[in-house]
């Protein structure tokens, strides 16, 4: 490994400040490899060569693909299922009571990677509640995720994981050797590049936001305040849905869990700012 100590302070330090993702000692395996491309393109001697070179000389995109090049983008269709299911089955039937029937929710995907859970959200709503006309706002950090899930492509590998093959058949048609998500699903997603650590998209209030498998990357009181944010986007009576493994429980007591089925949601007991 050609990474030094002071090489991973310095991306580490960067990726934690653009991003508040911790990249803890013992992580420079994995620096290496997801910056060995960087290194290749720039034709630099190794990653080490190349990071040295953004500390003599900091280059604004090359410092954007550091941070992109970190951020994870694990990502599967119907990823967990249960929260699906609880969308169409507890979530979206008692936001809807609370609007009074409406029919127009609005829903954000945050930290969506390249599409999948939006789509996902957007084919769930579709066949199991035809007659709503959902806005989905779907965010990535990632330019490159973002600028692949506006596309709606996905090669055969990508719509393997997790996808069912009547959902396949249904809403996608082959291009090629890729198959490109429908017209009309596409039009009820609309991606945008956002920073968690920044102020919420527009397009709010949302009844409901999925904020999956992201909190677990930040420390403690980032959490605290990416979870006020959420808040200040979150229609009265809408509901948050975190990842199986995370909690608003000991992190920020403005939040009631709701269990539902074999997992849970969350609706915040604070009032929205204005």
């Amino acid at each position: 490994m050609s990474l030094t100590t002071e090489s991973f302070t310095f991306v580490a330090d960067l990726v934690r400040r653009r991003s508040a993702i911790q990249l803890e000692t013992g992580k420079e395996y994995l620096v290496e490899s997801r910056l060995l491309p960087l290194a290749r393109a720039a034709a630099a001697a190794d990653v080490d060569a190349y990071v040295r070179a953004l500390r003599v000389m900091p280059q604004p995109a090359a410092m954007d693909a550091v941070v992109e090049a970190l951020t994870t983008n694990e990502t599967s269709w119907f990823r967990d299922a249960q929260p699906f299911q609880a969308l169409v089955e507890h979530v979206v039937p008692q936001a809807r009571e609370a609007r009074g029937g409406a029919t127009d929710l609005r829903i954000w995907s945050a930290a969506c990677s390249s599409g999948q859970e939006p789509y996902s959200i957007a084919m769930a709503l579709a066949d199991a509640l035809p007659g709503l006309t959902p806005t989905i706002v779907a965010t990535d950090l990632s330019e490159e995720m973002v600028r692949r899930a506006r596309a709606g492509r996905y090669s055969q590998l990508e719509v393997n994981r997790g996808l069912p093959a009547a959902m396949l058949v249904k809403h996608f048609t082959r291009v090629g050797t890729e198959w490109e998500i429908s017209a009309s699903l596409r039009d009820r997603v609309r991606f945008e590049r956002h920073n968690l650590l920044d102020l919420p998209p527009a397009g709010g209030p949302f009844d409901v936001v999925f904020l999956r498998n992201v909190l677990i990357y930040f420390d403690l009181e980032t959490k605290r305040q990416v979870l006020r944010r959420v808040q200040q986007v979150l229609r009265p009576g809408g509901f948050l849905l975190l990842g199986a493994a995370e909690t608003t429980i000991g992190v920020d007591d403005a939040w009631e869990r709701v269990p539902v089925g074999r997992g849970s949601v969350y609706r915040s007991t604070a009032r929205r700012a204005a």
